[in-house]
């Protein structure tokens, strides 16, 4: 008759880990959450803050409750090994912090921190014109929508993520969307300081960021229809935009920050922005639609775009 419990021996990886046990008592036909469950409570840490490999192969020990200890090849007297990943932070939460920045920094440079930040011009400074305003409200449109998106719409693969990464995940908006977009827009001599704006960049920019952003919003929606609560199980996408790329939420992203740069005449300081964001999308899209490949097999139909129909 089999045992009804197996040994794992446990070892710490990297740096020493407290009260990490030497081995667990284990069912076989116990799931590998419940690994990283039993060694969570042992070591006082999170199980997010862990990661479990197998000693034989190095390959990640899943948290799922849909896989057993058999099912991976775990025995009696098998190796893991365990590894500290150090504090972690919510997604939810970095989202939330990422887009916070971008949200509040163009109001405040156009109102309250005007006369500081613009004090090098002729004073007293003119008003901001309707066109500043404008799109300090596309703006804080935008960033409003990302922040209600992540809290009442997103599902996140992983839960966490190193705290210390913050610092760099965040970066990328509160400088490049929040700082440098605001200064440059919004400065006195700006292009869209103009009374008498384009009107043909005008209403196209409009038009562009209107429809991008629903596009974009309901992109979301999809993807959110594709996974379970609670869960990391996926399905294939489809609906509008995705017979064109496998990424359209990103294509759609572009639209709509196209629509803001031409609303603002025409910024660099914006054009900067979609052009690193978009390289960095170029990257994601191109990441998942290897995936889905791998995922989805002959299920999937490839798109030969993934983030610009017939040019990437």
């Amino acid at each position: 008759m089999a045992s009804t419990t197996i040994t794992l021996v446990v070892q710490p990886r990297g740096k020493p880990i407290r009260k990490l046990p030497k081995e667990l008592q284990i069912g076989p036909n116990a799931t590998t959450q419940e690994i990283y469950d039993a060694l969570a409570n042992a070591s006082g840490f999170s199980v997010h803050r862990l990661r479990i490999t197998k000693g034989s192969d190095r390959t990640v020990v899943p948290n799922s409750k849909a896989t057993s200890v058999d099912d991976i090849g775990l025995k009696n007297q098998s190796v893991v090994h365990v590894k500290d990943l150090g504090p972690q932070i919510a997604w939810r939460t970095v989202f939330i912090i990422e887009y916070l920045g971008p949200l509040l920094i163009p109001a405040l440079f156009l109102f309250p921190l005007r006369p500081y930040i613009y004090y090098n011009f002729d004073q007293p400074l003119p008003e901001p014109s309707d066109l500043q305003l404008l799109v300090c409200g596309l703006l804080s449109i935008h960033f409003a929508k990302r922040e209600l998106e992540t809290i009442f719409i997103h599902r996140f693969s992983n839960a966490t993520m190193p705290a210390r990464n913050i610092f760099k995940n965040s970066a990328h908006y509160w400088v490049l969307a929040g700082f440098n977009i605001a200064y440059w827009v919004f400065r006195p001599d700006a292009s869209a300081a103009t009374s008498k704006p384009n009107l043909a960049l005008l209403y196209s920019g409009l038009a562009l960021f209107v429809f991008g952003e629903l596009a974009n919003l309901n992109t979301h929606l999809v993807l959110r229809g594709l996974r379970r609560p609670g869960t990391t199980e996926r399905g294939i996408p489809s609906g509008f935009g995705f017979n064109l790329v496998t990424c359209p939420n990103y294509l759609f992203e572009i639209i709509a920050w196209l629509g803001v740069y031409l609303v603002s005449g025409l910024s660099w300081s914006v054009l900067l922005f979609i052009a690193v964001g978009g390289a960095q999308m170029a990257s994601w899209a191109a990441k998942k639609e290897r995936r889905y490949r791998k995922e989805f097999g002959d299920k999937y139909k490839r798109k030969r775009s993934v983030l610009l129909p017939g040019i990437f």
